[in-house]
């Protein structure tokens, strides 16, 4: 027999950082979970992304048992680290702050298409494409 889902909590971790300190600790001692049992599954599965905030699903169960999901990390994180920026722009349609070429949000794309609303990988470009607009930099597509 199926387990009762009892809530379902979505957190933003660095990866390989998960510690029982806020928000980590008291979004989880709420629920009953084990901290600990979870900070080192999530640091163990997330060791190799290092340098990104991974958005995380965790799963409660009726009997204080969890499973969790990992996301691919947040748009914005993927389109400074391939364009080479280290914030976006404070105002974006006069500063422009970096580039993205065709091949660079292609590769974007391929990262973080399983996480967006389509399939089709050249709407899934446009959405990539609107992100970095919005942090002021120019796209080439």
């Amino acid at each position: 027999m199926a387990k009762k889902v009892e809530g379902i909590l979505k957190l933003q971790i660095p990866a390989g950082a998960a510690n029982p300190s806020p928000p980590v600790g008291p979004a989880l001692g709420q629920r009953g979970i084990n901290i600990m049992e979870f900070c080192k599954a999530f640091n163990e599965k997330t060791k190799d992304k290092g340098g990104f905030t991974i958005p995380v699903e965790i799963t409660v169960y009726n009997d204080k048992s969890f499973t969790f999901t990992l996301k691919e990390p947040p748009m914005t994180d993927l389109i400074k680290k391939v364009s080479g920026v280290k914030k976006g722009s404070d105002n974006p349609l006069k500063n422009k702050v970096g580039k993205l070429t065709k091949d660079q949000v292609m590769e974007i794309v391929g990262m973080k298409i399983a996480d967006l609303n389509t399939d089709d990988k050249e709407q899934a470009a446009k959405i990539v494409a609107g992100s970095a607009r919005s942090m002021g930099i120019d796209v080439e597509l």
